[in-house]
């Protein structure tokens, strides 16, 4: 009898420490939330676009899939030096304007190629 209080005990302390280490978790995974706010994830094309259609006229970051990278977007748009801006959005393209010191360009990308919109802090 004595076996089983014992099983039970060190079942219920081994319970305790996950519990007790799910929280640190759920507050880590909280704060790193806060760090990405204003960041879209999307779990289908549909979302993406709707994000996209939110941001048209906006400075956004644009991260591509591995691969579709596109120099001019990711390089000069993405940074300090130059801007993205979303003109227009359908559900198979991304109309994009990139101003940057080598000069203003309008680009089309694949919905398929966009990974993820950021709004720019910039603004």
């Amino acid at each position: 009898m004595e076996y089983v209080g014992l099983v039970f005990g060190i079942f219920g302390l081994i319970a305790y420490l996950e519990l007790s280490s799910l929280k640190g978790r759920i507050t880590e995974l909280e704060r790193e939330m806060t760090k990405m706010k204003g960041t879209s994830f999307h779990e289908n094309r549909s979302s993406l676009l709707h994000a996209a259609r939110s941001y048209i006229g906006q400075n956004v970051i644009i991260d591509l899939k591995e691969d579709y990278k596109d120099p001019d977007i990711e390089m000069y748009g993405n940074t300090k030096h130059g801007t993205n801006t979303i003109l227009d959005a359908d559900a198979e393209w991304l109309c994009v304007r990139t101003e940057s010191a080598k000069g203003n360009t309008e680009k089309l990308i694949r919905m398929e190629a966009v990974e993820r919109i950021t709004v720019s802090r910039d603004q």
